[in-house]
């Protein structure tokens, strides 16, 4: 599985603001069995919908889920989460380009997130990949599912697309992602990139 960058801020760009797909990549990057801090902007829950915490799995039971009224409430939220080293990741999802949303406040999260350990990604849906402080960003899409391994008919496990297009630890790089052991397929990438240690194939 590709490895998390560690307590970093990951700006991610969903393929559009319904598509979903990007919750089960983030999920597989935060560090279980900690609590997760869940902040989304109102805009970000009438335009993509509310989380529910019953579909997420073992971390249902874990998730602290905040409305916000506004992007400079949820930065500020996301923000004091980052300050506690108990929880296992923090993320936010905000709406298009709001004012608040500028490379000082996308720095702080940054240095919050690295000082405390905690790491941290910012969904952005419909926004446009502005100067960030953001130490990777990210294209995420929905892709076919996986061959069902009984009925050839009925679909297998997700699979998503994940862009790297933006990084201070790898080289950028596109990837096909899912479910099923070999979960990691390289789909592009540099010739001479050595630093695509940053996938692996799970044992």
């Amino acid at each position: 599985m590709l490895q998390p960058a560690g307590a970093i801020l990951s700006e991610l760009f969903p393929a559009s603001p319904r598509d979903a797909g990007w919750t089960g990549f983030v999920l597989r990057h935060l560090a279980a069995p900690k609590p997760v801090l869940w902040v989304q902007e109102r805009m970000a829950i009438l335009e993509g919908g509310r989380v529910h915490a019953a579909g997420l799995g073992g971390l249902g039971s874990n998730l602290i889920h905040v409305e916000a009224r506004d992007a400079k409430t949820a930065l500020w939220a996301m923000e004091e989460g980052l300050r506690c080293a108990g929880l296992g990741g923090v993320i936010g999802e905000l709406w298009g380009d709001p004012q608040a949303l500028d490379f000082t406040a996308t720095r702080r999260l940054a240095v919050a997130a690295e000082r405390f350990g905690v790491a941290c990604w910012l969904v952005r849906l419909q926004g446009a990949a502005n100067l960030s402080g953001a130490r990777e960003r990210w294209r995420l899409a929905s892709g076919p599912s996986a061959a069902h391994p009984f009925d050839h008919k009925a679909p297998g496990s997700p699979r998503w697309t994940a862009e790297l297009f933006r990084s201070r630890h790898r080289a950028p790089a596109s990837w096909v992602v899912g479910d099923e052991p070999a979960d990691l397929l390289p789909v592009a990438a540099e010739p001479s990139d050595r630093a695509l240690g940053g996938w692996q194939r799970r044992a």
